[in-house]
């Protein structure tokens, strides 16, 4: 089969198009044949050695696709069967043997593409929204990167919990799409201070949340935006890590709460992955949540989709397609 292996850690050029054997589900796995892979930042994560992972590996874990084999004790699934998936390594390929706790069966209404587009992001929107900082009816909010695949389905869900959401997006273009997904004010950081716009929006009071995925170019100003007693949502770094901070400077903030999740903590049973995924894939079906597919690359230009996605090219969701 064809896959995206790395072998060692480095830039977008270590991604390899190389011919695997095609894999055999393991006792609890079941073998999917891919139709879609999700393209996330922490697949550049991994690539780039800053998350350690035993070398070589296929690329990406995130996907959908039809179930073709099924091992020994994985029940509940058969030959045929839609599923996603995400959590597992091994998605940049045309197949891959997943454990069947992390596989979820796909509605019948629902495309495949729309199934891997929806896993990890909307797993990630529905944590932060709803657990991390649980948004209330009136909270006013901070979601960077608004134009991104969790930015906009972030900005939706908390439309839907009553919040007023501001967004920051770097063009016109993108400034659009964060307004279409339903944010109140879109602040373009490129030409405007975002701190300085969101305090004259909030007439100096700060907010009680900022969901930051950018990390290093937007850390400093997001502390200053909250309230007292509010609280910071780094879930990602596409601008480099953040510097490192002394605790003192929570306290005479506000006595602020800083907080770095992670999807793996949110779903840490089947049925919480099943819970939070029910719930995105009923908004979906029932038009509440709409998931954009920005772009699709084939497998083979997997490090140019990466490339893509850390240049800040890329609107709503990235995928492989094998």
């Amino acid at each position: 089969m064809k896959a995206i292996q790395i072998a060692k850690t480095g830039g977008p050029e270590v991604l390899e198009y190389v011919d695997l054997p095609k894999p055999a589900p393991a006792a609890g796995q079941v073998l999917i044949k891919v139709v879609a892979s999700g393209v996330n930042f922490i697949d550049t994560y991994l690539r780039e050695g800053r998350y350690p992972a035993p070398l070589p590996f296929i690329a990406g874990q995130e996907g959908a696709g039809v179930v073709e084999g099924v091992g020994e004790g994985a029940t509940g699934f058969q030959e045929g069967d839609h599923v996603a998936w995400m959590g597992t390594r091994g998605s940049y390929a045309e197949y891959a043997a997943v454990p069947a706790a992390d596989v979820l069966h796909v509605p019948e209404k629902l495309s495949l593409h729309q199934a891997a587009a929806a896993m990890i992001q909307g797993v990630t929107a529905h944590y932060l929204s709803h657990s991390t900082y649980p948004i209330q009816k009136g909270d006013t909010v901070l979601v960077h990167a608004g134009a991104g695949g969790v930015g906009l389905l972030l900005t939706q869900m908390a439309k839907m919990l009553g919040a007023t959401v501001l967004t920051t997006v770097s063009t016109e273009d993108k400034a659009a799409l964060s307004r279409e997904a339903g944010a109140d004010q879109v602040i373009l950081y490129t030409q405007q201070d975002f701190r300085e716009e969101l305090l004259k929006f909030t007439g100096g009071v700060g907010i009680p949340v900022v969901y930051d995925a950018v990390g290093k170019t937007t850390f400093e100003d997001s502390l200053k935006c909250l309230r007292t007693r509010g609280m910071m949502v780094l879930y990602g770094a596409s601008s480099g890590a953040v510097p490192p901070l002394d605790p003192i400077r929570l306290m005479s903030s506000g006595s602020l709460y800083l907080t770095r999740p992670t999807s793996k903590d949110y779903t840490r049973t089947r049925a919480e992955l099943e819970q939070r995924m029910g719930d995105v894939f009923g908004w979906i079906l029932d038009g509440k949540l709409k998931v954009r597919i920005g772009h699709e690359y084939p497998l083979a230009e997997a490090a140019q989709a990466q490339k893509d996605l850390e240049g800040r090219k890329t609107t709503g969701k990235v995928l492989l397609i094998p």
